[in-house]
């Protein structure tokens, strides 16, 4: 409050109607910064005209960050929660909510203390409760902990968590602004969402619309990680370019060459030095294959293997599927079993058709955004990198060295000292040779597992691509 904390709800509640509240968030262009960027103010819009029968309204912020590497929502609810509360008081003020809720994921202890302490001080000052600063408008609210379900960041999941059900969603209709908690009218933002209500309403709509692009405004807070100088948290303004966001705020690769970037989480795309120029904005992302998602990045060097990328974000997906739709609960094991015969080189190329058709037949039928969007790491993957697919089924190598059933390690006898380290640590004996034979691997009976490569003392084990043709490359 001594650095004019709470001043955004005070000129509120002073000098604004409820519709000067949502008309000068729809001058902002702000849209959901959870991922799905629908615009706030016709969020608002909805719940603010729903009708309740008792006059009870819910207010719910999303805290549930699932994504792998992300930690935007979870840095300002650690470090500023009071901006969210003030950001809820005004989003309730315009939808005439009189109870809100914290939903944040219980993997965030230090998120949950605060928030719950930011609460307990605002009951303090008079800025919960009833009759706020003898407005007349009072409103409360509590926090609940989500046990670590991914699906959950859902809307209509979130909703079932927080009611003490399964956190499993629903068709929609009828929507969260008509029927949601408890059946009453509920509207759901995101943590940064919230977070950017207080200074737009503190500067204007105009201030937040004056950055970014046509239709997104405003900025965005990205998690930055993976084969990049400058990884962590960082906030730029809508319509960077992807190049933009590597090379100048990342610092460019911290080792070897750009390959690839994964925007928006495990349900985002792949994107390629072809996309240097690229927009990040919903729209513009959505349009080649990915997703501005809740804003996860994930740089990639030229040492990944993007079949197995693909794999690794499917899993992901795939454990934390509900398993209420058959499309989201069969068609991913379907998917993720294709991708299995090809990185163990028993692929064909009537996989890779199937592997388009279905993701392509999930995304069009799975019941919510999870199902909707985890085929994207595979069809991107497929549409920018193919001939990574076509050589792990027609040639049967994977050359980034990563596929285990693609590769092979082979020991260069001129090298090889006859030290028998390598025959020592092998957990299967394969390896078997004398100092004066020197050693061989026995590929049949490989594992892969690589000892013998980090144990060998005079660098005489290659890892190589192919299922073990004696190779020329050492």
């Amino acid at each position: 409050m001594a650095v004019d904390g709470y001043g955004s709800l005070a000129k509120v509640l002073e000098s604004m109607s409820p519709e000067d509240v949502i008309k000068e968030i729809e001058i902002s262009g702000l849209r959901g910064r959870g991922g799905g960027g629908f615009p706030t103010f016709l969020k608002w819009t909805f719940a603010r005209k729903a009708k309740s029968d008792d006059g009870v309204k819910y207010l719910i912020c999303n805290g549930d960050e699932g994504d792998p590497g992300a930690f935007m929502d979870r840095s300002v609810l650690e470090g500023d929660p009071h901006k969210v509360l003030e950001g809820m008081m005004i989003a309730a003020y315009a939808i005439g909510a009189t109870k809100g809720f914290f939903y944040i994921r219980a993997e965030y202890p230090l998120a949950i203390e605060r928030v719950k302490l930011a609460i307990e001080k605002a009951r303090e000052y008079g800025l919960l409760g009833e009759n706020i600063l003898g407005s007349g408008f009072s409103f409360d609210m509590e926090v609940r902990t989500g046990a670590g379900a991914f699906v959950c960041g859902e809307e209509t999941a979130l909703i079932s968590s927080i009611q003490g059900r399964r956190g499993h969603p629903r068709s929609k209709p009828p929507f969260p602004a008509i029927s949601g908690l408890w059946d009453k009218p509920t509207n759901i933002n995101n943590v940064e969402t919230l977070a950017n209500v207080p200074p737009i309403i503190e500067k204007g709509g105009k201030w937040f619309a004056a950055m970014g692009t046509e239709k997104s405004k405003g900025t965005k807070v990205f998690a930055l990680t993976g084969d990049v100088k400058n990884t962590g948290l960082v906030e730029v303004p809508m319509g960077v370019t992807i190049g933009e966001l590597i090379d100048k705020v990342g610092g460019g690769m911290s080792s070897g060459e750009f390959k690839a970037v994964q925007l928006g989480g495990p349900s985002g795309g792949c994107l390629t030095k072809e996309h240097w120029n690229v927009p990040i904005d919903y729209d513009s992302l959505i349009a080649e294959g990915a997703m501005m998602g809740s804003g996860g990045v994930i740089v990639m060097n030229d040492s990944k293997c993007m079949v197995n990328v693909a794999k690794f974000f499917l899993e992901f997906t795939m454990e934390e599927s509900c398993g209420k739709c058959s499309p989201c609960r069969i068609g991913l094991r379907h998917l993720h079993n294709i991708l299995e015969k090809i990185t163990s080189g028993k692929g064909t190329m009537e996989d890779l058709q199937e592997l388009e058709r279905m993701g392509n037949v999930i995304k069009k039928t799975a019941l919510c955004g999870l199902g909707q969007t985890a085929p994207n790491p595979v069809l991107s993957t497929i549409k920018h990198f193919r001939n990574e697919y076509e050589e792990h089924i027609n040639e049967k190598k994977c050359s980034a060295l990563v596929c285990p059933d693609l590769l092979h390690f082979q020991i260069n006898k001129d090298k090889c000292v006859g030290c028998s380290l390598c025959a020592k640590k092998c957990p299967v004996s394969s390896i078997h040779g004398s100092r004066q034979e020197k050693f061989e691997i026995s590929q049949a009976d490989c594992v892969k597992c690589g000892n013998c490569m980090e144990v060998c003392p005079v660098g005489a084990i290659k890892k190589l691509p192919g299922q073990g043709e004696v190779s020329e490359e050492l």
